[in-house]
Protein backbone atom coordinates (compact mmCIF):
# COMPACT_ATOMS: atom_id res chain seq x y z
CA UNK A 1 0.00 0.00 0.00
CA UNK A 2 1.22 3.58 -0.75
CA UNK A 3 0.33 6.22 1.46
CA UNK A 4 -0.50 9.81 1.15
CA UNK A 5 -0.89 9.37 -2.53
CA UNK A 6 -0.97 13.05 -4.50
CA UNK A 7 -4.83 13.16 -5.56
CA UNK A 8 -5.90 14.26 -8.86
CA UNK A 9 -8.96 16.07 -9.44
CA UNK A 10 -9.92 16.09 -12.85
CA UNK A 11 -12.58 19.46 -12.41
CA UNK A 12 -10.32 21.89 -13.19
CA UNK A 13 -6.99 20.17 -14.39
CA UNK A 14 -5.79 23.27 -16.10
CA UNK A 15 -2.68 24.66 -15.90
CA UNK A 16 -1.82 28.34 -17.07
CA UNK A 17 -4.67 28.28 -19.25
CA UNK A 18 -5.04 30.99 -21.50
CA UNK A 19 -8.09 31.70 -23.37
CA UNK A 20 -9.50 34.05 -25.76
CA UNK A 21 -11.81 36.61 -24.59
CA UNK A 22 -10.08 39.17 -22.21
CA UNK A 23 -13.13 39.82 -20.50
CA UNK A 24 -13.96 39.05 -17.21
CA UNK A 25 -15.86 37.32 -15.05
CA UNK A 26 -17.75 40.30 -14.06
CA UNK A 27 -19.37 40.33 -17.70
CA UNK A 28 -20.64 36.99 -17.92
CA UNK A 29 -21.85 37.32 -14.31
CA UNK A 30 -23.86 40.55 -15.78
CA UNK A 31 -25.44 38.99 -19.06
CA UNK A 32 -26.43 36.19 -16.44
CA UNK A 33 -28.20 38.52 -14.37
CA UNK A 34 -29.78 39.97 -17.56
CA UNK A 35 -31.18 36.49 -18.27
CA UNK A 36 -33.04 36.18 -14.98
CA UNK A 37 -34.35 39.18 -15.26
CA UNK A 38 -35.97 38.36 -18.48
CA UNK A 39 -36.29 35.09 -18.33
CA UNK A 40 -40.10 35.38 -19.96
CA UNK A 41 -38.32 36.65 -23.14
CA UNK A 42 -36.53 32.80 -23.51
CA UNK A 43 -37.42 29.72 -24.61
CA UNK A 44 -39.61 27.73 -21.82
CA UNK A 45 -37.92 25.32 -19.40
CA UNK A 46 -39.16 22.35 -17.83
CA UNK A 47 -39.63 22.06 -14.34
CA UNK A 48 -36.51 19.92 -13.57
CA UNK A 49 -34.41 22.61 -15.82
CA UNK A 50 -36.18 25.49 -14.38
CA UNK A 51 -35.37 23.81 -10.37
CA UNK A 52 -31.38 23.50 -11.78
CA UNK A 53 -31.66 27.53 -12.87
CA UNK A 54 -32.66 28.64 -9.43
CA UNK A 55 -30.04 27.09 -7.83
CA UNK A 56 -27.57 28.52 -10.07
CA UNK A 57 -29.17 31.81 -9.32
CA UNK A 58 -28.60 31.18 -5.38
CA UNK A 59 -24.98 30.18 -6.20
CA UNK A 60 -23.99 32.99 -8.13
CA UNK A 61 -26.19 36.07 -6.56
CA UNK A 62 -27.20 35.19 -3.08
CA UNK A 63 -24.56 35.24 -0.45
CA UNK A 64 -24.54 32.21 1.46
CA UNK A 65 -22.47 33.45 5.13
CA UNK A 66 -22.11 29.42 6.60
CA UNK A 67 -19.39 29.13 3.95
CA UNK A 68 -20.12 25.35 4.38
CA UNK A 69 -22.12 24.70 1.05
CA UNK A 70 -20.98 23.59 -2.22
CA UNK A 71 -21.87 26.48 -4.85
CA UNK A 72 -21.46 26.89 -8.75
CA UNK A 73 -19.50 29.57 -10.15
CA UNK A 74 -18.19 30.53 -13.82
CA UNK A 75 -14.65 29.02 -14.77
CA UNK A 76 -12.02 30.66 -17.32
CA UNK A 77 -13.44 27.99 -20.24
CA UNK A 78 -16.70 28.42 -19.44
CA UNK A 79 -16.51 32.40 -19.81
CA UNK A 80 -15.23 31.54 -23.25
CA UNK A 81 -17.99 29.15 -24.07
CA UNK A 82 -20.83 31.69 -22.97
CA UNK A 83 -19.57 34.77 -24.57
CA UNK A 84 -18.53 32.77 -28.06
CA UNK A 85 -22.88 31.78 -28.15
CA UNK A 86 -24.07 34.36 -30.89
CA UNK A 87 -27.28 33.32 -29.99
CA UNK A 88 -27.85 34.07 -26.22
CA UNK A 89 -30.69 32.43 -26.02
CA UNK A 90 -29.40 29.17 -25.53
CA UNK A 91 -27.77 30.71 -22.24
CA UNK A 92 -30.47 28.84 -19.80
CA UNK A 93 -29.96 25.36 -21.77
CA UNK A 94 -25.77 26.03 -21.09
CA UNK A 95 -26.09 27.12 -17.82
CA UNK A 96 -28.20 23.79 -16.65
CA UNK A 97 -25.82 21.34 -18.28
CA UNK A 98 -22.84 23.15 -17.14
CA UNK A 99 -24.14 22.83 -13.63
CA UNK A 100 -24.58 19.61 -14.15
CA UNK A 101 -21.10 18.56 -14.89
CA UNK A 102 -19.62 20.62 -12.46
CA UNK A 103 -22.17 20.38 -9.25
CA UNK A 104 -23.51 16.44 -9.32
CA UNK A 105 -20.26 14.74 -8.73
CA UNK A 106 -19.75 17.18 -6.43
CA UNK A 107 -23.04 16.78 -4.46
CA UNK A 108 -23.36 13.04 -5.62
CA UNK A 109 -26.58 13.96 -7.54
CA UNK A 110 -27.97 12.04 -10.41
CA UNK A 111 -30.43 12.02 -12.72
CA UNK A 112 -31.61 10.11 -16.15
CA UNK A 113 -28.30 11.00 -18.25
CA UNK A 114 -24.81 11.25 -17.67
CA UNK A 115 -23.89 15.09 -17.75
CA UNK A 116 -20.79 14.62 -19.95
CA UNK A 117 -20.11 11.27 -22.85
CA UNK A 118 -17.31 10.39 -24.62
CA UNK A 119 -17.88 9.12 -27.66
CA UNK A 120 -14.93 7.06 -29.48
CA UNK A 121 -15.33 6.77 -33.24
CA UNK A 122 -12.09 4.64 -33.24
CA UNK A 123 -9.50 2.65 -30.36
CA UNK A 124 -6.40 2.88 -32.83
CA UNK A 125 -3.62 5.66 -33.11
CA UNK A 126 -0.76 6.26 -35.05
CA UNK A 127 1.05 7.87 -32.04
CA UNK A 128 2.79 5.68 -28.86
CA UNK A 129 3.15 9.01 -26.92
CA UNK A 130 5.30 8.44 -23.34
CA UNK A 131 2.43 9.08 -20.99
CA UNK A 132 -0.56 7.06 -22.62
CA UNK A 133 -1.68 3.46 -22.59
CA UNK A 134 -1.73 2.77 -26.55
CA UNK A 135 2.34 1.86 -25.34
CA UNK A 136 0.83 -1.38 -23.51
CA UNK A 137 0.38 -3.95 -26.15
CA UNK A 138 -2.06 -5.54 -23.77
CA UNK A 139 -5.07 -3.03 -25.54
CA UNK A 140 -2.90 -2.23 -28.92
CA UNK A 141 -2.73 -6.10 -29.55
CA UNK A 142 -5.25 -6.69 -32.24
CA UNK A 143 -6.40 -10.12 -30.95
CA UNK A 144 -7.18 -9.31 -27.71
CA UNK A 145 -10.29 -7.40 -29.20
CA UNK A 146 -9.49 -3.40 -28.14
CA UNK A 147 -8.81 -2.74 -31.48
CA UNK A 148 -11.40 -1.17 -33.46
CA UNK A 149 -13.22 1.31 -35.29
CA UNK A 150 -17.30 2.56 -34.45
CA UNK A 151 -19.65 1.85 -37.09
CA UNK A 152 -21.96 4.38 -38.36
CA UNK A 153 -24.98 2.68 -37.15
CA UNK A 154 -23.33 2.37 -34.13
CA UNK A 155 -22.41 6.47 -33.68
CA UNK A 156 -26.05 7.21 -34.99
CA UNK A 157 -27.39 5.25 -32.60
CA UNK A 158 -25.63 7.12 -29.60
CA UNK A 159 -26.29 10.35 -30.97
CA UNK A 160 -30.05 9.80 -31.01
CA UNK A 161 -30.23 8.15 -27.96
CA UNK A 162 -28.41 11.73 -26.43
CA UNK A 163 -29.76 15.13 -28.30
CA UNK A 164 -32.00 16.79 -26.17
CA UNK A 165 -31.13 14.92 -22.85
CA UNK A 166 -26.75 15.16 -22.93
CA UNK A 167 -25.69 18.33 -24.32
CA UNK A 168 -21.54 18.06 -23.27
CA UNK A 169 -20.32 15.45 -25.72
CA UNK A 170 -16.35 14.71 -26.77
CA UNK A 171 -14.87 12.45 -29.73
CA UNK A 172 -12.27 10.87 -28.25
CA UNK A 173 -11.51 8.47 -26.19
CA UNK A 174 -8.47 5.75 -26.41
CA UNK A 175 -7.85 6.53 -29.70
CA UNK A 176 -7.00 9.24 -32.69
CA UNK A 177 -10.43 10.24 -33.63
CA UNK A 178 -9.48 10.88 -37.46
CA UNK A 179 -8.34 7.81 -38.01
CA UNK A 180 -12.00 6.59 -38.04
CA UNK A 181 -12.98 5.76 -41.72
CA UNK A 182 -16.28 7.39 -40.93
CA UNK A 183 -15.43 10.22 -39.09
CA UNK A 184 -16.39 12.82 -42.03
CA UNK A 185 -19.99 11.50 -42.14
CA UNK A 186 -20.13 11.34 -38.19
CA UNK A 187 -19.61 14.64 -37.69
CA UNK A 188 -21.86 15.56 -40.18
CA UNK A 189 -24.30 14.17 -38.32
CA UNK A 190 -23.86 15.60 -35.56
CA UNK A 191 -24.71 19.20 -36.93
CA UNK A 192 -27.01 21.53 -35.00
CA UNK A 193 -27.70 18.86 -31.99
CA UNK A 194 -25.13 19.96 -29.21
CA UNK A 195 -24.58 22.54 -26.80
CA UNK A 196 -20.80 21.31 -26.52
CA UNK A 197 -19.51 19.21 -28.55
CA UNK A 198 -15.77 18.31 -28.01
CA UNK A 199 -13.12 16.68 -30.40
CA UNK A 200 -9.90 16.02 -29.12
CA UNK A 201 -6.84 15.34 -31.70
CA UNK A 202 -3.13 14.94 -32.48
CA UNK A 203 -3.92 16.91 -35.90
CA UNK A 204 -1.53 14.79 -37.59
CA UNK A 205 -4.51 13.95 -39.96
CA UNK A 206 -6.30 16.92 -40.05
CA UNK A 207 -6.01 17.30 -44.33
CA UNK A 208 -8.07 19.76 -45.79
CA UNK A 209 -11.00 17.84 -45.94
CA UNK A 210 -11.38 16.97 -42.34
CA UNK A 211 -10.77 20.65 -41.70
CA UNK A 212 -13.97 21.80 -43.72
CA UNK A 213 -15.75 18.64 -42.18
CA UNK A 214 -15.33 19.86 -38.95
CA UNK A 215 -16.05 23.10 -39.62
CA UNK A 216 -19.57 22.20 -40.65
CA UNK A 217 -20.11 20.18 -37.83
CA UNK A 218 -21.47 20.47 -34.72
CA UNK A 219 -18.07 20.38 -32.85
CA UNK A 220 -17.56 23.39 -30.28
CA UNK A 221 -14.22 23.01 -29.04
CA UNK A 222 -11.82 21.53 -31.16
CA UNK A 223 -8.81 20.51 -28.99
CA UNK A 224 -4.88 19.87 -30.69
CA UNK A 225 -3.32 17.92 -28.58
CA UNK A 226 0.70 18.99 -28.21
CA UNK A 227 3.19 18.93 -25.59
CA UNK A 228 6.10 21.51 -26.50
CA UNK A 229 6.75 24.01 -28.76
CA UNK A 230 9.97 22.74 -30.66
CA UNK A 231 11.43 19.72 -31.41
CA UNK A 232 12.77 17.33 -30.14
CA UNK A 233 10.51 17.82 -27.40
CA UNK A 234 7.19 17.35 -29.64
CA UNK A 235 8.21 13.76 -31.04
CA UNK A 236 10.36 12.72 -28.18
CA UNK A 237 6.24 12.89 -26.17
CA UNK A 238 4.04 12.33 -29.23
CA UNK A 239 6.06 9.55 -30.70
CA UNK A 240 5.81 9.21 -34.35
CA UNK A 241 4.87 12.52 -34.23
CA UNK A 242 6.44 15.60 -36.24
CA UNK A 243 5.65 19.66 -35.07
CA UNK A 244 6.48 20.56 -38.45
CA UNK A 245 3.19 18.77 -39.93
CA UNK A 246 1.34 19.27 -36.91
CA UNK A 247 2.24 22.76 -37.25
CA UNK A 248 1.10 23.46 -40.92
CA UNK A 249 -2.17 21.11 -40.49
CA UNK A 250 -3.04 23.42 -37.61
CA UNK A 251 -2.01 26.63 -40.01
CA UNK A 252 -4.19 24.99 -42.82
CA UNK A 253 -7.33 25.08 -40.38
CA UNK A 254 -6.95 28.25 -38.59
CA UNK A 255 -6.84 29.51 -42.90
CA UNK A 256 -9.92 27.88 -44.08
CA UNK A 257 -11.48 28.42 -40.73
CA UNK A 258 -10.90 32.49 -41.42
CA UNK A 259 -11.32 32.10 -45.30
CA UNK A 260 -14.63 30.43 -44.89
CA UNK A 261 -16.14 29.74 -41.42
CA UNK A 262 -15.53 33.26 -40.33
CA UNK A 263 -18.86 33.18 -38.43
CA UNK A 264 -18.24 29.95 -37.00
CA UNK A 265 -18.59 29.90 -33.30
CA UNK A 266 -15.45 27.31 -33.19
CA UNK A 267 -12.88 27.52 -30.16
CA UNK A 268 -9.83 26.27 -31.05
CA UNK A 269 -7.30 24.77 -28.45
CA UNK A 270 -3.67 23.71 -28.29
CA UNK A 271 -3.79 21.31 -24.71
CA UNK A 272 -0.65 19.45 -23.86
CA UNK A 273 0.45 17.36 -20.63
CA UNK A 274 2.08 18.63 -18.18
CA UNK A 275 5.07 15.89 -18.11
CA UNK A 276 8.18 17.56 -17.17
CA UNK A 277 9.24 20.59 -15.33
CA UNK A 278 11.25 21.58 -18.40
CA UNK A 279 7.81 21.65 -20.06
CA UNK A 280 7.53 26.16 -21.09
CA UNK A 281 4.21 27.34 -21.14
CA UNK A 282 5.62 30.57 -22.32
CA UNK A 283 6.93 29.33 -25.44
CA UNK A 284 3.45 26.91 -25.82
CA UNK A 285 1.86 30.31 -25.70
CA UNK A 286 4.25 31.98 -27.77
CA UNK A 287 4.40 29.20 -30.81
CA UNK A 288 0.32 28.68 -30.73
CA UNK A 289 -2.01 31.45 -30.03
CA UNK A 290 -1.31 32.95 -33.55
CA UNK A 291 -3.27 29.58 -34.84
CA UNK A 292 -5.64 28.62 -31.71
CA UNK A 293 -8.06 30.49 -29.10
CA UNK A 294 -6.64 28.76 -25.84
CA UNK A 295 -3.54 27.14 -25.00
CA UNK A 296 -3.19 25.11 -21.90
CA UNK A 297 -1.74 22.58 -20.33
CA UNK A 298 -3.31 19.72 -17.92
CA UNK A 299 -1.54 17.82 -14.87
CA UNK A 300 0.04 14.78 -15.57
CA UNK A 301 -1.31 11.45 -13.78
CA UNK A 302 1.13 8.47 -14.04
CA UNK A 303 -2.48 6.97 -16.42
CA UNK A 304 -0.36 4.50 -19.13
CA UNK A 305 -0.66 0.95 -17.01
CA UNK A 306 -2.90 2.11 -14.37
CA UNK A 307 -3.10 -2.18 -13.85
CA UNK A 308 0.43 -1.80 -12.78
CA UNK A 309 0.39 1.48 -10.74
CA UNK A 310 0.68 0.35 -6.70
CA UNK A 311 -2.59 0.20 -5.09
CA UNK A 312 -3.11 3.60 -2.65
CA UNK A 313 -5.25 4.88 0.17
CA UNK A 314 -7.73 7.15 -1.40
CA UNK A 315 -10.94 6.98 -0.09
CA UNK A 316 -12.66 9.94 -1.86
CA UNK A 317 -15.07 9.05 -4.85
CA UNK A 318 -14.48 8.97 -8.49
CA UNK A 319 -16.11 12.34 -9.43
CA UNK A 320 -16.34 10.54 -12.98
CA UNK A 321 -19.31 7.89 -11.27
CA UNK A 322 -21.81 11.06 -11.52
CA UNK A 323 -20.00 12.98 -14.09
CA UNK A 324 -19.07 11.19 -17.34
CA UNK A 325 -19.82 7.72 -19.34
CA UNK A 326 -17.47 6.59 -21.87
CA UNK A 327 -18.41 3.97 -25.14
CA UNK A 328 -16.47 2.38 -26.79
CA UNK A 329 -16.09 2.04 -30.41
CA UNK A 330 -17.65 -1.71 -30.06
CA UNK A 331 -20.67 0.13 -28.37
CA UNK A 332 -18.89 -1.03 -24.85
CA UNK A 333 -19.79 1.01 -22.51
CA UNK A 334 -16.90 2.22 -19.45
CA UNK A 335 -17.40 3.99 -16.35
CA UNK A 336 -13.29 5.72 -17.07
CA UNK A 337 -11.05 5.43 -19.20
CA UNK A 338 -8.15 4.59 -16.76
CA UNK A 339 -9.85 1.00 -16.41
CA UNK A 340 -8.67 0.79 -20.79
CA UNK A 341 -9.05 -2.73 -20.84
CA UNK A 342 -12.78 -2.46 -19.52
CA UNK A 343 -12.45 -5.00 -16.42
CA UNK A 344 -15.48 -2.23 -15.09
CA UNK A 345 -17.30 -2.40 -18.05
CA UNK A 346 -21.43 -1.47 -17.26
CA UNK A 347 -22.75 -3.28 -20.36
CA UNK A 348 -23.08 -2.70 -23.91
CA UNK A 349 -25.39 -0.07 -25.77
CA UNK A 350 -26.29 -2.92 -28.02
CA UNK A 351 -28.19 -4.56 -25.58
CA UNK A 352 -29.55 -1.77 -23.14
CA UNK A 353 -30.06 2.13 -23.49
CA UNK A 354 -27.85 4.91 -22.19
CA UNK A 355 -30.10 5.87 -19.56
CA UNK A 356 -30.92 2.46 -18.33
CA UNK A 357 -26.94 1.74 -17.88
CA UNK A 358 -26.58 5.11 -16.10
CA UNK A 359 -29.19 4.31 -13.53
CA UNK A 360 -28.54 0.17 -14.11
CA UNK A 361 -27.42 -2.35 -11.07
CA UNK A 362 -23.47 -2.15 -12.14
CA UNK A 363 -23.23 1.73 -12.06
CA UNK A 364 -24.93 1.87 -8.72
CA UNK A 365 -22.74 -0.41 -7.38
CA UNK A 366 -19.82 1.20 -8.17
CA UNK A 367 -21.07 4.38 -6.72
CA UNK A 368 -21.69 2.93 -3.38
CA UNK A 369 -18.56 1.33 -3.31
CA UNK A 370 -17.60 4.84 -3.47
CA UNK A 371 -19.38 6.51 -1.46
CA UNK A 372 -18.77 3.94 1.54
CA UNK A 373 -15.06 4.70 1.01
CA UNK A 374 -14.13 1.06 -0.35
CA UNK A 375 -12.89 1.61 -3.85
CA UNK A 376 -10.20 -0.30 -2.57
CA UNK A 377 -12.02 -3.48 -3.68
CA UNK A 378 -12.45 -2.09 -6.88
CA UNK A 379 -9.45 -2.34 -9.28
CA UNK A 380 -8.31 -0.27 -11.33
CA UNK A 381 -9.73 1.71 -8.70
CA UNK A 382 -7.73 0.71 -6.28
CA UNK A 383 -4.50 2.30 -8.20
CA UNK A 384 -6.13 5.17 -9.42
CA UNK A 385 -5.30 8.63 -8.05
CA UNK A 386 -8.46 10.59 -9.90
CA UNK A 387 -11.02 11.95 -7.47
Amino acid sequence: MVDMVEKYKKLDSFINFTGKFKSDREIVLSEIASFFSKANEYPALSNYEQTILDQIYMDLFIKNNDGKNKRFSISKYAIDEILSYKNKKLLPKYLVHRYRYEMFPQLYELDNYPPYLQIEPTSFCNYRCVFCYQTDRTLTTKNNGHMGHMTIDTFKNIVDQTVGNVEFISLASRGEPLLCPDIEEMLAYTRGKYLNLKCNTNASLLNEAKCHAILKSGIKTLVFSADAAKEPNYSEYRVNGSLEKVLKNIERFQNIRIKYYSNSEIITRVSGVKFEDSQDIKSMKSLWKQFVDQVTFVEYLPWENSYLSPTNDITIPCSDLWRRMFIWWDGKVNPCDVDYLSSLSVGNIMDNDISSLWKGEIYSNYRTKHLSKIRCDMNPCNKCSFT
